[in-house]
């Protein structure tokens, strides 16, 4: 039942809520919130509380400053007192879109231009694109100070138990507090590199998953801070180990059939999944400075750490970039291995719906899978199946980016401009910038 502002005011005073946090993110994917006491509680869910949108990343000009957080009452909930207690009574949130003052949706919204390309899936005769993320981190501890450091606390691997896996107890406590929050666990296990970790929440709408994965980010660090740990999203904040991705599973779904599944195709994918998959491989190397945007994300795409760097797909293995787990009937599924958790997540489902549905709206054929070991062909095996590669930098997916009709139209001016802009900026400061490598590898020697 959707959730109404009479049913969202009994629960707050139930609860006994003080404090209420109006939640949204930049267009680099960090959550922002402006949190209003027991006398706001009813302009909030009115959606007229407003904000400086100049000071957020990439959202205004200082003379179009103000702008309204229009609460999507379904996404109201009370923390646990694990994540936040304020002492003197609870805390809660809703997840917001931001508006113009004449309430008009604003176009830099990540969350309003998800919603837009949603809104196309109907277009198409979909009701819902299904959406399951593998988001991993790592946990490192902090200092005396309680600065963050990369130092693990573990020695584990993947799947370890106890008690070489030192960060299971910090896990457990995220589990419960996303129990707490309505999500419903799949899977929690350490993951490859000593200090890396994967949680596993269950599919459902990209809109819903995108609020999901905000809303577990959050909680993953708080949990972690409360333990004295330090929760990292950063994709390989240590070199010579697995680096963290966020695989993301897709399927489009109709009147409640998965409509990727055929039983007498090949393989079991209907000619909409193959059209998709097609859509997702013609458009990965524009959509990686979306899915992969950080400088650091790269170092994570190098081949020997399991990380996709080619454009390919498979059935059979896990080396391609797109793999179709071996589940059928509802269960079948696109598996992209390209995004890393830094992603913005509603910048990073808009990219994969838009480029699905050009595959679909072209009736695109993806090139004939690959079965065998990508890891391991040659070069001269690679060019002959035509498998091309992934940028390996951040300026060379910008490039990418720059080229793509569809991309841009599905991010909308505003949000593709001020975030070519925001990470061209980034890649340049990272590249005036003098690091320790050199220091130790040039100073001495010139």
């Amino acid at each position: 039942m959707a959730a109404s502002k009479a049913s969202i005011k009994k629960a707050l005073k139930d609860n006994n809520v003080k404090f209420l946090r109006l939640q949204f993110v930049d267009i680099l994917g960090y959550n922002k919130n402006i949190e209003v006491p027991v006398s706001q509680f009813e302009k909030a869910l009115d959606g007229e509380v407003m904000f400086d949108g100049s000071s957020i990343q990439g959202f205004t000009r200082i003379e179009e400053s103000d702008m309204l957080l229009k609460p999507d009452l379904d996404t109201f909930l009370v923390f646990p007192d694990i994540i936040e207690n304020a002492g003197q009574g609870k805390v809660a949130r809703l997840i917001c879109d931001v508006a113009l003052p004449d309430d008009s949706p604003f176009d830099g919204d990540p969350r309003t231009i998800l919603k837009r390309q949603i809104a196309r899936l109907k277009d198409f005769g979909f009701d819902n694109l299904s959406v399951g993320p593998e988001p991993e981190f790592f946990l490192f501890e902090r200092d005396i100070n309680g600065a963050a450091t990369t130092q693990t606390n573990d020695a584990a691997g993947y799947f370890d138990l106890a008690p070489v896996d030192k960060g299971e107890d910090a896990r457990r406590e995220m589990v419960n507090a996303l129990v707490d929050m309505d999500f419903e666990i799949e899977a929690a296990h350490h993951e490859v590199a000593p200090g890396q970790h994967e949680i596993d929440f269950k599919y459902d709408d990209a809109l819903t998953t995108a609020d999901r994965i905000s809303t577990f980010k959050l909680v993953v660090k708080k949990v972690a801070l409360n333990q004295g740990l330090h929760a990292t999203f950063m994709p390989k904040p240590k070199g010579g180990m697995n680096g963290s991705g966020m695989h993301v599973h897709l399927s489009l779904f109709s009147k409640g059939k998965n409509v990727f599944y055929d039983e007498k195709a090949d393989l079991g994918l209907s000619k909409t999944a193959l059209q998709f998959i097609a859509g997702l491989l013609e458009h990965s190397a524009n959509m990686t400075a979306i899915t992969n945007p950080i400088v650091n994300s790269y170092k994570r795409l190098t081949p020997g750490y399991e990380a996709p760097t080619n454009i390919a797909w498979s059935a059979s293995n896990r080396s391609a970039m797109i793999r179709i787990p071996a589940r059928r009937g509802l269960g079948t599924r696109a598996e992209l291995r390209s995004p890393d958790p830094a992603a913005n997540p509603y910048l990073a489902l808009t990219v994969m719906l838009a480029a699905g549905l050009d595959g679909i709206e072209r009736k695109l054929t993806p090139p004939p899978a690959i079965q065998r070991n990508i890891y391991k062909m040659s070069v001269r095996d690679r060019r002959k199946h035509k498998i091309k590669e992934l940028p390996a930098t951040l300026r060379e997916a910008l490039v990418e980016l720059k080229k793509d009709k569809v991309l841009k139209e599905a991010l909308g001016e505003h949000i593709f401009n001020s975030f070519i802009s925001a990470k061209a900026k980034e890649f340049d400061d990272y590249r005036i910038t003098v690091h320790d490598w050199e220091l130790d590898n040039y100073l001495d020697e010139y």
